[in-house]
């Protein structure tokens, strides 16, 4: 099977997965075949709690997963640097730190080296101001470092992973027949509109009606979707004629178009194909090429990290070493999970203090804090 024909049938599968959860498992190892990677794993993880949840994986023993939530995800330099990225951006590990400094740190020397990992790379698929949904992969030395190759297969994927676990959350992740997507939809609390390539609706759930007949986010001239704003209008009728022609070609297209209501709420548009896969059955029942979930949009924000940074104008190197020194302690800690001297991290403290006017780490953990807050500076 050439690239071409894997790529088909993987994004097919992934967005079977959309709608039968149950897939994914099989998804993340064909994923690990692809890109190439040792492990696979679609997880999320919160800043604020220090909490990380594992959705789906392959490629990882149990006892790793539980050391990661216990010990490691304090001490992972990736993390939170990834929020810096812009959603569906695929971030290596030399994107974030030297990977010469990076095999210094105790999460490399004591949770990657021990899984017989040399490096990884990621996306953000989704996140919030303290958290963010993830797709990773992570290669032994069989598969060698990340290189260009993998960075562009892993690309090709991103964008679909994205859409499909997006519109996974719209639908609860309950398992949903594909022959059955508009019956078992129909009280979907998201409006839901089946559309041919030229945007025709030829189905609406319960909510879709209700919001037509409303017309104040969606509307129709009596045949097609539209939402009375050309940028959005454009967007779904570029996705419609992409899903027509498979689910390859809708790409990046459709993954979550803004919609704004005359009111000036805000709402998001994700757009499933339907001409593949298990899906094709539903697609095909109602002459339809895409389903089209729309439902209010979740006030997405600056992550207080970013804020930090911006605010008292610190360098990465500088931003790390704040948060290492909150999240795990004083120099002589700090200096081993970075993998930098003790020399280097006083360097760096030296600096935020001066930045922050703070004079000891007790302030600079209040700072922090007053930041994760909704009701902090």
């Amino acid at each position: 099977m050439d690239e071409a024909e894997q790529v088909s049938q993987l994004i097919g599968d992934i967005y079977d997965a959309s709608l039968d959860p149950a897939l994914w498992p099989g998804v993340l190892e064909s994923i690990s075949g692809f890109v190439p990677g040792a492990c696979v794993n679609l997880f999320s993880q919160d800043a604020v709690r220090h909490s990380a949840n594992v959705h789906y994986i392959h490629g990882m023993a149990p006892p790793y997963i539980q050391s990661y939530n216990e010990t490691y995800i304090k001490l992972n330099p990736s993390f939170p640097a990834t929020l810096f990225f812009d959603v569906g951006t695929v971030i290596c590990q030399t994107d974030i730190m030297p990977h010469d400094e990076f095999r210094h740190t105790r999460f490399y020397k004591e949770w990657m080296r021990p899984q017989g990992w040399v490096d990884a790379m990621a996306a953000v698929l989704e996140k919030s101001a303290v958290s963010c949904a993830v797709l990773a992969v992570a290669r032994k030395e069989r598969e060698g470092l990340i290189d260009g190759g993998a960075r562009r297969r892993m690309a090709l994927v991103v964008p679909h992973v994205r859409r499909a676990v997006l519109i996974g959350k719209v639908i609860d992740l309950h398992k949903v027949e594909a022959a059955a997507l508009a019956d078992t939809l129909d009280g979907l609390a998201a409006g839901m509109f089946l559309v041919d390539a030229t945007g025709r609706i030829v189905h609406a759930n319960v909510r879709g009606h209700a919001m037509l007949a409303q017309g104040d986010v969606v509307r129709t001239d009596g045949l097609r979707l539209g939402t009375g704003q050309a940028q959005s209008e454009q967007a779904l009728r570029d996705a419609f004629a992409a899903a027509a022609s498979g689910d390859a070609d809708i790409g990046a297209k459709g993954i979550a178009v803004p919609v704004s209501a005359a009111g000036g709420a805000r709402y998001v548009a994700h757009v499933l194909p339907l001409t593949s896969g298990a899906r094709r059955q539903a697609g095909s029942r109602y002459a339809a090429v895409a389903a089209v979930f729309l439902q209010e949009a979740a006030v997405a924000g600056t992550t207080p990290f970013e804020t930090i940074a911006w605010h008292f104008k610190l360098t990465p190197a500088e931003l790390r070493v704040l948060l290492a020194i909150v999240q795990v302690g004083g120099v002589p800690e700090v200096a081993p999970v970075l993998g930098i001297s003790e020399t280097t991290v006083r360097t760096h403290l030296q600096h935020v203090f001066e930045k922050t006017q703070t004079k000891r780490q007790a302030d600079l953990v209040k700072l922090v804090a007053s930041y994760m807050s909704p009701l902090g500076g």
